[in-house]
């Protein structure tokens, strides 16, 4: 009997990144070309696919906020919201700060240099109009899940689950089974163009940078629990430890929940306070996304020269936390929730989107650690707040 290796979906991103610079060294350029023109298909299917991914995402997470624990749940979303925006600064100015520091004059020369225009075209290529456009999608979910949490319906709360189910069942079995192959094309294409050096010295930088703001962003966020709660916080991170380690092999919040339950009352949280907020959590406090998503999209910017101003990356964070809010817990959910508004805001094209997904998942496992181990912290600050509503 054979054994099955099944591979995760890191590995599989780090061998197609490996394959298409590898690849690129003697592939002709026929063949260059029809893996250009297979990225730049699913390229067009993503766009398709991007605005009704916000709409099934983010309504029926608006409708599932608007029931149940009232007041709980109302500083329980703000909190986690609060969290995630600050993450988002906090990437921006140290990423801002540090990558001067970190990239010398010659990769920022070699960065701007950098031309992604199309020197290696596709043979043909299918155009696939979206329904609507990010806007129309991000209002549209806003209308109809704030309409649903209002009005209780139950009918429509219903469909708009089995909505989120359809667009859950394309990002885990279209569009996750495809990434490699689409990241293989995108360095595949970079390599037969002579960029790839560049490209892989700004992976290595920024990974580390993303690294060092995960366990800082840890720390911040427990020392501020410890001291509203008047807990030990070092203390309380390790005894999170569990769910951090467990999230970096599922790489998803979701699949974690009941390890982070089990570690959120070992330190000390009542019971009913924890089934109720880390659950809510995995699905709406993103900060380790968010540092990873700011910090790529900077890095990607910064190197080939564009302009990185804080009024835009400010407006792209606030948006950011509402639009990865329910991404779905599988890896990847995030990124590509946020890929509409790195095209429209930031103006990312199909090259600089698969640069970014390629960097994110690279660092995804850590992302949806420091997620949840964020969550332990948060459900320390609620269960003190639960307390004080009960005296």
């Amino acid at each position: 009997m054979g054994l099955k290796l099944k591979l995760g979906l890191l590995p599989k991103v780090i061998i197609a990144i490996a394959a298409g610079i590898v690849t690129s060294l003697f592939f002709p350029i026929w063949a260059v070309k029809i893996f250009v023109t297979i990225t730049g298909i699913f390229s067009n299917f993503l766009s398709f696919v991007i605005p009704l991914i916000i709409l099934g995402l983010v309504a029926p997470g608006i409708a599932d906020l608007g029931k149940g624990a009232g007041k709980l749940l109302g500083i329980t979303a703000l909190i986690a919201y609060g969290s995630t925006i600050l993450a988002g600064f906090f990437s921006y100015f140290t990423t801002s700060w540090s990558l001067p520091y970190l990239l010398t004059s010659q990769e920022l020369a070699d960065g701007s240099n950098l031309n992604f225009v199309e020197s290696v075209t596709s043979f043909f290529t299918i155009d696939m109009p979206p329904l609507m456009s990010v806007t129309t999608s991000l209002i549209l979910a806003f209308v109809i899940g704030l309409g649903v949490a209002s009005i209780e319906g139950d009918k429509i709360k219903h469909a708009l689950r089995e909505f989120r189910e359809i667009i859950i069942a394309v990002i885990e079995h279209v569009i996750i089974p495809l990434l490699p192959l689409y990241i293989f094309g995108i360095f595949l294409k970079i390599g037969a163009e002579g960029q790839v050096s560049v490209v892989l010295g700004l992976f290595f930088k920024v990974i580390i940078v993303i690294f060092a703001m995960h366990v800082l962003w840890l720390l911040f966020q427990f020392i501020v629990a410890g001291a509203i709660t008047k807990k030990n916080p070092f203390k309380a991170l390790i005894t999170m430890m569990p769910a951090y380690m467990t999230a970096l092999g599922t790489q998803s919040s979701a699949a974690t929940i009941p390890v982070t339950l089990m570690q959120a009352k070992k330190n000390g949280v009542e019971e009913d306070v924890a089934d109720f907020v880390i659950p809510l959590c995995a699905t709406i406090h993103l900060s380790g996304s968010m540092l990873k998503i700011v910090a790529c999209a900077f890095a990607v910017m910064f190197m080939i020269g564009m302009d990185t101003p804080l009024v835009i990356f400010a407006s792209f964070i606030m948006m950011l936390g509402i639009t990865m809010v329910a991404a779905p817990g599988v890896p990847g959910g995030a990124i590509m929730a946020a890929v509409a508004l790195l095209e429209s805001m930031l103006g990312f094209d199909q090259t600089l989107i698969g640069l970014m997904i390629a960097l994110y998942i690279t660092m995804d496992s850590f992302g949806t650690a420091c997620n949840i181990t964020g969550d332990g912290a948060i459900a320390l600050v609620m269960n003190k707040i639960n307390k004080s509503f009960k005296k």
